[in-house]
């Protein structure tokens, strides 16, 4: 499984000097398959990247697209995905987290938010609605799990067919006063994984002012890593005011307090252009 990082950001794109290193674009992971299947995690801005490599690659005719859900900031970069353009190719979408936020094609595509009409695009969008509660996508079983985030998210575990797996994870409250999924069931669902994406927003001074947005605090997102043992834990979805040099400081004393917590596990923070091979353990 090869896994690139192409949006890091949360709520809002933060282009700039000061975010140049880790990146300014949106929540977009790329996960390719064993079988060379593409799955695209949320199309944030950073999904016009991608969509360029796949085309400058040739492999653009057929992309699997997972949405956490429908909030702006994962979704604006759809209309600007390359391979809609071309009508040989073909973008499945698998269900969302709620049956409100299936209406996101028509909203994003109605000639006001944007210019060309949803009948006008000329690839084939596909709307997947799979039976059972674990969905196969080429030679991977993906499993949704239902996240803590105003107007309702979901995060996937993604176990391709070598053993090789990942839980995406973003737009998550860990410990949120009112929580739909609990930190300990999280970890349960996310155990032993070979890496974990997660949302890790904000920290101690943010709170308690956005108690309840919706995103996790790093210290939570370490606990979680503490009780999954995944091989490597990825720091996401960074806040927009968060600089270059504050995620390096983030990322040093997390990684020391993660060799306190699980020293097997490997920290990462996600940045843009960040390339990982994931192989079973």
């Amino acid at each position: 499984m090869h896994v690139t990082f192409y949006g890091v950001r949360g709520s809002v794109p933060a282009p700039g000097a000061q975010t140049a290193r880790y990146g300014g674009n949106t929540s977009c992971v790329e996960v390719r398959l064993l079988d060379g299947t593409t799955l695209a995690l949320d199309a944030g801005t950073g999904l016009r990247a991608l969509g360029k490599a796949l085309v400058r690659e040739g492999r653009e005719q057929q992309v699997h697209l997972l949405l956490s859900h429908t909030h702006w900031d994962h979704v604006m970069g759809l209309p600007f995905f390359a391979p809609l353009w071309k009508k040989s190719n073909h973008l499945i979408v698998y269900p969302l987290a709620n049956e409100a936020q299936q209406r996101f094609q028509r909203n994003i595509f109605d000639d006001i938010h944007f210019p060309v009409s949803v009948h006008d695009v000329p690839a084939k969008v596909e709307l997947a609605k799979p039976d059972a509660s674990a969905w196969r996508i080429g030679g991977a079983t993906v499993r949704p799990v239902q996240l803590n985030h105003p107007g309702g998210a979901q995060g996937f575990r993604i176990e391709d067919e070598d053993g090789s797996s990942l839980c995406y994870l973003t737009d998550n409250e860990l410990n949120a006063p009112t929580a739909v999924i609990t930190t300990e069931a999280l970890a349960r669902f996310s155990a032993d994984t070979d890496l974990i994406i997660h949302d890790s927003q904000y920290v101690r001074s943010d709170m308690p002012h956005k108690l309840g947005w919706g995103h996790s605090l790093v210290d939570d997102v370490l606990h979680l890593a503490e009780l999954a043992q995944p091989a490597r834990l990825a720091l996401f979805h960074h806040d927009p005011d968060r600089t270059d040099d504050a995620l390096d400081e983030l990322g040093a004393n997390s990684k020391a307090r993660l060799a306190e917590l699980a020293p097997s596990v490997e920290l990462l923070v996600a940045r843009e252009g960040l390339e990982l091979e994931l192989k079973r353990r």
